[in-house]
């Protein structure tokens, strides 16, 4: 798969595009709270103009470099392409964070070839950290002009871990979630709420995390930061199958059919 698609050129292109769209990000937010445009699931989950003009930037100079490419994003229409090849991108993942200032909020872009996502990349917005993959080619954090290669590191014991988790911004969806984590967080050392599931991602893969779990997730949630944990070891797995809005699971694999089960027997 990745042979037919120029995986390096493309990963260029995302990287470009995501520092780019971060900079502006960085440079349009104003000081104090960010003023709230619309909502999407619920009037808690929010969008601002500062999300749907970074989108438009982004597609902008995706479309200049690939104008016949496909394009799915958070805030905007899909485009259907011709290539094969499509940009799976969040604009601003984190966007609450983004609007009471929590420095916890990402540019997502990935890069999809006939359904899999083959390159990705991630860049905290507030930090300038900056995270990519390739499929079959690993996983790295970016440090100036070199890369530090990620590998998850080992996981003792279940009981030890430490979990990365969100929760959906639908009351009643939510109520369910938090009685499946009272069932759940007995039997780890503790959970963590960052706000960005891209992030979150990204640090599973870092080993900041021992595992993760969430709902709800859309695909630009999953793409480039899931590609960054699948390639620095992690398994990812839905409940029944692949991981995707029903339910995302992440472990390293010395842990994972352990983990697997505990989730699924929590009710998640």
């Amino acid at each position: 798969m990745t042979e037919q698609v120029p995986t390096r050129e493309l990963y260029d292109l995302a990287r470009r595009v995501g520092l780019e769209a971060a900079a502006y990000v960085r440079s349009a937010r104003p000081a104090g709270r960010v003023d709230v445009a619309s909502t999407k699931s619920s009037d808690t989950d929010v969008v601002t103009e500062i999300d749907e003009a970074c989108e438009r930037l982004i597609r902008e100079r995706i479309f200049a470099a690939r104008p016949d490419d496909g394009f799915v994003g958070e805030e905007g229409d899909d485009v259907i392409g011709s290539t094969g090849v499509d940009w799976v991108v969040d604009p601003i993942d984190g966007t609450v964070n983004f609007v009471y200032g929590i420095p916890m909020y990402a540019v997502s872009i990935a890069a999809r070839h006939d359904g899999e996502i083959v390159v990705g990349h991630v860049v905290n917005i507030a930090s300038g950290a900056e995270w990519g993959a390739v499929a079959g080619e690993g996983a790295w954090c970016h440090e100036g002009d070199d890369r530090r290669v990620l590998a998850a590191p080992t996981v003792a014991r279940l009981s030890h871990a430490l979990v990365a988790t969100g929760f959906n911004y639908v009351p009643e969806v939510r109520a369910k979630q938090a009685a499946a984590m009272a069932r759940f967080i007995p039997q780890v050392r503790d959970i963590r709420r960052i706000g960005s599931a891209a992030l979150d991602l990204c640090a599973l893969a870092e080993g900041q995390f021992d595992a993760y779990v969430e709902q709800g997730l859309k695909p630009w949630d999953l793409a480039a930061g899931g590609l960054v944990a699948r390639e620095a070891g992690i398994v990812l797995s839905g409940l029944d199958g692949g991981p995707d809005e029903r339910l995302v699971m992440g472990a390293h694999p010395a842990i994972a059919e352990e983990y697997f089960a505990l989730v699924r027997a929590c009710g998640f």
